[in-house]
């Protein structure tokens, strides 16, 4: 065990040390807000730059009237097509949109010309405000006042409160947990890529330049390869709870700044019947801050950190494996295959079934099996999951980790001294099978 730990300690402090660590741990949390602060930056510049846009259109049927909006203007003509579209190569016009006669119950034929590529908002604004005169029209000529349509339409909100096992009603939000489920999720799934390639690189390197012969001389092979591998996970964990720190402490000091609060803390003061009685139940803020109160945030990031470690261990034996076997990152490109399919399918499964309905058969059973449960998992636990079901899909990965860290470190006791050849996947399964 002593062994084991001085691998461990090697492995963190030789990256922690690195300026590429401490840069990469303090500058993330700025590089993203600021990113984002850009594009923002970037889309109000272009909403006071860009102008109105004026559309020029010509409508055959004599019957569609379209509202201009801050961006987009129309002026309606009866030009002929070529006319029109003449405006729009001069530059007098932004584009030009035909709607020929056509049946109401089967509008075709409308179309869109314009020199650039029109945006999918541009064409989603035009088809909704089309098919909303048409509907109009069509309810017009079947004597039905389109006035009365309206005002009879009711805009209806659903307030979703779960029960517990004792009744407790807990007021819960879809988007926030999809929100809280997406970003876990991905986050998990890339710790795994960065910190499992970085096992292999590592690996790679040592056997590469012989320094791996030198440590195996003074200690086993999989001594090495699990000090290797619990080290660099510690490093990951040490980044990212520097960037909750980081993350939150300047959350603090720019809402500080700006007079507001933090979620958690605004949430704390509602759950004081005096405070809450002074908000309106109804309102949007009271009901965004019972939803945030809700959460479990201990629970959810004590999870986080299981599948973290858990996904990371599981996997990153898979790369230490890998690095063992062969000579150049090139070489392993044909083995990290099997591999990277089941982060694959749990990434795109995270989208289509768990985010979707957590409760699922697909989501359950991509949350138990180890390969894919951490990012999955994740997906489901902040909406909120039985025991029974986190408890099993736990226990599977645990033994998911002890199986892949047995066979990586068969492979990993020869494959970390061959040199020389190059091995096919019947060469590891025959290494697997050797006896030690």
């Amino acid at each position: 065990m002593d062994k084991i730990w001085l691998v461990i300690k090697r492995e963190y402090l030789a990256r922690v040390k690195k300026k590429s660590f401490l840069l990469a741990t303090l500058l993330t949390p700025l590089i993203f807000p600021a990113i984002m602060g850009v594009f923002v930056w970037i889309a109000l510049e272009d909403d006071t730059s860009q102008g109105l846009r004026i559309i020029e259109v010509v409508d055959k049927n004599k019957m569609f009237f379209l509202e201009s909006s801050e961006q987009y203007a129309f002026s309606f003509s009866d030009s002929n097509v070529n006319e029109a579209k003449q405006k729009v190569m001069d530059g007098d016009r932004y584009g030009f949109l035909l709607i020929p006669e056509f049946d109401l119950k089967d509008p075709k034929g409308i179309v869109f010309y314009g020199e650039e590529n029109p945006s999918m908002n541009l064409i989603n604004y035009l088809e909704n405000n089309l098919k909303k005169k048409i509907e109009e029209q069509r309810l017009y000529e079947s004597g039905i006042d389109p006035k009365i349509i309206n005002e009879v339409r009711t805009k209806v909100g659903i307030r979703s409160i779960t029960l517990g096992d004792e009744g407790e009603e807990t007021v819960n939000d879809a988007t926030v947990n999809y929100a809280l489920g997406f970003l876990t999720g991905i986050l998990i799934y890339i710790f795994i890529f960065v910190y499992g390639n970085q096992i292999m690189q590592g690996v790679i390197e040592e056997k590469s330049s012989r320094i791996v012969e030198i440590l195996v001389s003074s200690l086993k092979p999989f001594q090495l390869m699990l000090g290797k591998i619990v080290g660099i996970g510690a490093v990951g964990l040490t980044q990212f709870l520097i960037w909750v720190a980081l993350i939150g402490t300047l959350s603090t000091v720019v809402m500080g700044y700006l007079g507001m609060q933090m979620p958690q803390q605004t949430a704390m003061e509602l759950a004081n019947p005096e405070l809450a009685g002074s908000i309106p139940p109804t309102s949007d803020f009271a009901e965004i801050m019972q939803v945030i109160s809700g959460i479990d945030f201990v629970g959810l990031v004590l999870c986080f950190l299981f599948y973290f470690l858990g996904g990371y261990l599981l996997y990153g034996a898979l790369f230490a494996a890998i690095g063992s076997a062969v000579e150049a990152p090139s070489e392993a490109q044909q083995f990290m295959f099997p591999v990277t399919i089941p982060l694959i399918a749990a990434y795109m499964g995270l989208f289509v079934f768990v985010l979707n309905d957590p409760n699922s058969s697909a989501s359950f059973w991509l949350s138990v099996v180890p390969l894919t449960s951490p990012i999955a998992m994740m997906g489901r636990v902040s909406y909120g999951v039985p025991w029974t079901e986190l408890a099993l899909s736990m226990s599977l990965l645990i033994a998911g980790f002890l199986f892949t860290t047995w066979m990586a470190g068969k492979i990993y006791r020869i494959g970390i001294l061959m040199h020389g050849t190059k091995p096919s996947y019947k060469t590891l399964w025959k290494w697997i099978r050797m006896n030690n």
